[in-house]
């Protein structure tokens, strides 16, 4: 914590350096609210919207837990990620498959190969 230095002078006119603690900036709730409501419903990294406000993130953490509980942000395209990226994990099981079958193809032994003579 930062403490703020002044200086102020005694009752002989010497400077004397008094050490004052900082001040705590206080919000009222309707700031509290909205910053909440606005992290809630844009869905974007509280750590991103609390430097946005110029506030600390446990400070909205704490405002969003006391006035809104356990609600979590909406993510409007958290379907469309959620399709995404089911296509793409078919898209890779298909990959290992293709690359499954080719090392067998690969590591059988041919058909037309000799054996060794037992000679």
């Amino acid at each position: 914590m930062k403490k703020s230095n002044q200086i102020e002078l005694s009752e002989r006119g010497e400077a004397t350096a008094t050490t004052r603690p900082p001040q705590t900036k206080r919000y009222d709730e309707v700031f509290k609210r909205q910053a909440v409501e606005n992290w809630i419903k844009t869905g974007r990294p509280g750590t991103q919207i609390a430097a946005e406000l110029g506030i600390s993130y446990p400070s909205l953490k704490d405002w969003k837990r006391r006035y809104y509980g356990d609600a979590t942000p909406q993510r409007d395209d958290l379907a469309a990620e959620n399709r995404a990226l089911k296509a793409e994990l078919s898209r890779v099981r298909e990959q290992r498959d293709i690359l499954k079958k080719t090392l067998g193809i690969f590591t059988e032994p041919s058909r037309n190969a000799t054996k060794p003579s037992n000679a």
